[in-house]
């Protein structure tokens, strides 16, 4: 999976800017596209001389500045500064919400800057999984149907499709929680739906906005242990945007943005290499290829998934 950007200037519609140079591979950003291999993410800066960035129309603030950032397949990443410092603008330059108006953003030998809205949009629902700091699930829809809908939307069968989600449910200790809706559950159940959604299409690259922004730091962690164990059995690249440096210790290293440019890049000893994120929290106990789960196996007791929230305990 390579994955390059490089951005010398680009307009996007609420006014941030942005700047991205040029990268390669499996993750994301670096200015010799060569570089990072086969499975890498680029991203850097075009041949001619150009400004990188991104430029909303209303506000001309430069949110990236000559950014060089490569993540190798399976790799996981967390990228901290402060506010304003142009980390979310990189994540949506990398996931191509934001569109240049100068440079490129390749993934897997296309230019995401040259697409249509829809082709980027199926590439996102394809290729790319999404955890945002609150979940953003759809309240009028059960835990189940929320997981299956990015499958059925590829044009996956109903059945298929929520078979698939019950398993993930229960990889998530939350299958007694699969007709339930977003208001009945509490801010870890909900970051854990969102975490199976993200990934039961087996996404190339996760992308992570704040994942346990809404969370106390217990449950942030535990959150933060399952998302890179699935991650990590699923073989998808994480990107992480994070003030929280407990969060950032979870990926295989973190770097630093101010102004919009990575001043730092710093390897965390405790995590594991390149393609595992975090040790497993759990045996997952699904073997690749297995079938979707029986009907007793559906109907079966869950091995776990209690809760105590707010409504009293789940």
């Amino acid at each position: 999976m390579d994955y390059t950007a490089s951005m010398a200037r680009a307009q996007a519609g609420h006014g941030v800017t942005g700047v991205m140079p040029a990268g390669t591979g499996a993750g994301y950003a670096s200015a010799n596209p060569a570089a990072a291999g086969p499975g890498a993410i680029q991203a850097g800066q075009p041949s001619q001389p150009a400004q990188p960035g991104f430029a909303m129309p209303t506000m001309h603030t430069l949110a990236l500045n000559h950014v060089n950032f490569t993540l190798r397949e399976g790799e996981t990443v967390a990228v901290m500064g402060p506010s304003g410092s142009g980390k979310s603008t990189l994540l949506h330059a990398l996931a191509g919400i934001i569109k240049p108006t100068a440079g490129t953003v390749i993934f897997r030998g296309a230019d995401l800057s040259r697409m249509s809205d829809a082709e980027r949009t199926k590439l996102r629902r394809n290729d790319f999984g999404f955890v945002f700091q609150s979940g953003q699930l759809l309240p009028e829809l059960p835990a189940v149907e929320n997981i299956a809908l990015p499958m059925m939307l590829d044009g996956m069968p109903y059945r298929t499709a929520t078979d698939t989600a019950i398993l993930w449910l229960e990889r998530m200790g939350l299958r007694a929680l699969a007709t339930h809706r977003p208001g009945e559950m509490s801010g870890g159940q909900l970051q854990r739906i969102a975490i199976a959604r993200a990934l039961a299409v087996k996404p190339a690259v996760v992308f992570a906005d704040e994942p346990t922004g809404a969370l106390d730091q217990a449950t942030g962690r535990e959150v933060m242990g399952i998302l890179m164990a699935a991650a990590r059995d699923n073989g998808s690249a994480v990107v992480v945007v994070t003030h929280d440096p407990n969060v950032a210790s979870f990926c295989g290293r973190t770097v630093m943005m101010q102004d919009g440019r990575l001043h730092q890049t710093d390897a965390n000893p405790n995590s594991a290499p390149a393609g595992g994120g975090c040790q497993p929290q759990a045996d997952w106990g699904w073997p690749e290829g297995a079938e979707p789960p029986s009907a007793s196996l559906r109907s079966a007791a869950p091995a776990g998934g209690s809760e105590t929230t707010a409504g009293g305990t789940r």
